[in-house]
């Protein structure tokens, strides 16, 4: 396992990348850190934290630095992904907590060949509580763009 930075392996720019590192990944998964902060995208004062559907994204972003990363490792570029949906995103808690680092974690259990792969994925708090859990729907096409240009004119 090579370290990247998280802007290597993620197609996102600030201010939208949401998660602080790619931790570990192996063939089959990912693990990914993120530490809730006042400057956190979608940080509400009032609350003291980050609104729990948020962790669909977290989850979506591990996904594609998971991804980015085994691109990278065979020497192709790191390419964009789609978020298909999520099937029983369950939340413990209404609120990702101020100063709270998540863990959030990505298993593939499922990829066929036109890009469609189905992950386990998993946010637990720095006490290693589970605060979230869902299976991740998301495609990658083989070519992106050709994907975009093809179903934006339909």
């Amino acid at each position: 396992m090579k370290k990247y930075s998280i802007e290597a392996v993620l197609p996102h720019q600030a201010p939208m990348i949401l998660i602080d590192s790619l931790n570990s990944y192996h063939d089959d998964g990912c693990v990914c850190d993120v530490t809730i902060t006042e400057k956190s995208p979608f940080y509400n004062e009032a609350k003291k934290g980050v609104a729990n559907y948020i962790g669909t994204e977290y989850m979506a972003q591990a996904i594609a630095a998971y991804a980015g990363a085994l691109a990278l490792d065979n020497g192709n570029k790191v390419k964009i992904g789609f978020l298909l949906g999520s099937r029983k995103y369950t939340a413990f808690q209404a609120y990702f907590a101020l100063n709270d680092t998540l863990r959030v974690k990505v298993e593939q259990l499922y990829q066929e060949e036109s890009g469609l792969s189905v992950f386990e994925c998993e946010i637990t708090s720095s006490k290693n509580e589970v605060l979230a859990q869902a299976k991740i729907n998301v495609f990658q096409p083989q070519d992106p763009m050709a994907f975009l240009d093809n179903n934006l004119e339909a």
